[in-house]
Order: structure tokens, then sequence, then C-alpha cells
């Protein structure tokens, strides 16, 4: 059964950090060029950050640049997303994808506030 499962998302005062994990399952994970996209409320999802299979190659939304992070572990099937100096802008819901070839798979999302 294919899971991706976002973790680490919540409430954090503008200029703050958080640290935003998926945990992936039921497919090789190390095949799969993962990424990050965020939801806003009643607009469509955009692309965040993606990284290559082996990590060696990254892509960031202009928007996040400098502030966000993307990395993966494939030993623990996991794709993290740092993210720092966080902005009220921010605020959505976060979900991790993995994608090969015509495959893709999402998860759950997890959301994160930015808020004093």
């Amino acid at each position: 059964q294919v899971q991706l499962v976002e973790s680490g998302g919540g409430l954090v005062q503008p200029g703050g950090s958080l640290r935003l994990s998926c945990a992936a399952s039921g497919f090789t994970f190390s095949n799969y060029g993962m990424s990050w996209y965020r939801q806003h409320f009643g607009k469509a999802r955009e692309l965040v950050a993606a990284i290559s299979t082996t990590g060696g190659i990254t892509n960031y939304a202009d928007s996040v640049r400098g502030r966000f992070t993307i990395s993966r572990d494939n030993a623990k099937n996991t794709v993290y997303l740092q993210m720092n100096s966080l902005k009220p802008e921010d605020a959505a819901v976060y979900f991790c994808k993995g994608r090969f070839s015509r495959t893709s798979y999402w998860g759950q999302g997890t959301q994160v506030t930015v808020s004093s």
C-alpha cells in the first residue's frame, strides 16, 4: 500500500522556522523525484520545491528561494522541507508528492499557520 505521510506542520510566529517531513512507504522511494506543494485556501496547489532522486538537483519557487531547503534521506524513505524566516503568506496546507515517469503519489497534507 502506497503511503506518503506528512508531519511537522503547526503554528509558528512570523520569522520562525518549521521542518516538515514526508515519510514514504509502499514504493521504491529512491526512484522517485520528490516535491513539496502548498495550497492556500481557495487557490490552486503550487509547487514549492523539488528534489531529484539522489538529491543532487533541487529547485525552488521564487517566493521561497533562500528561505526553504528541500532534502531527502533515501535510507529513511523521507523527504524534508526546512522552512525558515516564515511569513504570513507561507501559511497553507503543504503536500508532498512523489513522481516517477507517469506515476504520481500525493500525501494528505499538513497545515502550516504563520501568525503572531
